[in-house]
């Protein structure tokens, strides 16, 4: 037996709580581990409030992210005791997620826990922190380099603008992040942040072309944050896309990439092939200053992430959420 986040949805509603549950209740999979640590993202934010149509099948252990060590194993990579690292693979959507104390899963959707890494940090990191990272390989897979000129990150205070800033001023980068939260300035520019604009610079409708700045951003917003950026994207300029905080919509035109060649480059983490994630851990590793996550997260208990997941969606989490799922 153990303790997990189970959503349910039948005659009597949509709702989550801390089930214990049975092992033989776990879905099928080559691979069973024993978790240590989860994470709260924005998607499972949805999946918990029900406010987004994330999950797929019910019941639900919710959870996107896990971390912990392998019990039983018939996969040939892996055998009991590995620690191992889990991102994105539609868990928590079709497939029983992270948090939960036990999980079994396809072992290849597993990456082994960097030994750079404790399994916190991992969790700090998370899809959130791995997503910036796929980012910033695309930037650079581009061509840009930090003597361009200034890059943008949208969203600057989530986990992924917080790890993207973070990366991207270690690396050189003159960084600006646009936020709606401008009390957080202070520690955007702990991270690394040279300067702190307001969001609602980009957030209403705008010309289809903009005064030119910012050699490449990283965009978790989505709608008119996303158009305003690439109209004033400067020259083969790069904007490297990945959330949908305001909107699946892209009220924007082509003027940006026939005129001045921006590059919108979509940044997907579930389905990310292996020797990507393979990469953008290796390159966290070198990367990331690993004293910042102490600034990027705090740490709850597996019953804490539920209330959590409302105020995540309202934008009032800073940073990265790990859950212990053994508290």
């Amino acid at each position: 037996m153990f303790k997990g986040v189970l959503i349910e949805k039948d005659d009597a509603g949509y709702r989550a709580s801390v089930k214990t549950l049975d092992e033989a209740q776990l879905p099928e999979g080559n691979v069973t581990v024993r978790v240590s640590h989860s994470t709260l993202n924005y998607k499972d934010g949805l999946a918990i409030t029900g406010k987004g149509p994330v999950v797929r099948t019910f019941p639900m252990v919710p959870g996107i992210d896990l971390v912990g060590v392998v019990e039983d194993s018939t996969h040939p990579e892996y055998k009991a005791g590995d620690a191992v690292v889990l991102n994105g693979w539609g868990v928590g959507e079709v497939h029983w997620g992270g948090l939960a104390q036990k999980a079994r899963l396809n072992g290849d959707w597993l990456v082994p826990l960097p030994a750079a890494f404790t399994p916190q940090q991992a969790m700090a990191i998370g899809t959130a922190g791995y997503t910036a990272m796929l980012c910033v390989l695309a930037l650079e897979r581009h061509g840009v380099q930090p003597g361009d000129g200034e890059i943008l990150v949208t969203g600057a205070a989530g986990g992924v603008g917080s790890v993207a800033i973070a990366v991207l001023a270690k690396l050189g980068y003159t960084v600006v992040a646009a936020t709606g939260r401008t009390q957080d300035a202070d520690y955007l520019k702990a991270l690394g942040a040279a300067e702190v604009v307001d969001r609602a610079l980009f957030s209403s409708p705008g010309k289809p072309l903009g005064k030119e700045r910012w050699a490449g951003a990283v965009d978790v917003v989505g709608s008119h944050v996303l158009a305003n950026v690439c109209a004033t994207t400067k020259y083969r300029g790069v904007v490297a896309a990945c959330g949908l905080a305001a909107g699946m919509d892209l009220p924007a035109t082509v003027a940006p990439f026939i005129l001045r060649g921006v590059t919108l480059a979509g940044v997907d983490s579930v389905m990310c092939p292996r020797a990507d994630r393979l990469l953008a851990w290796q390159r966290l590793a070198s990367d990331l200053d690993l004293a910042k996550l102490g600034q990027i997260s705090r740490e709850v208990g597996l019953a804490e992430a539920i209330p959590l997941a409302d105020s995540l969606l309202r934008g009032e989490v800073r940073g990265r959420i790990v859950v212990d799922v053994n508290r």
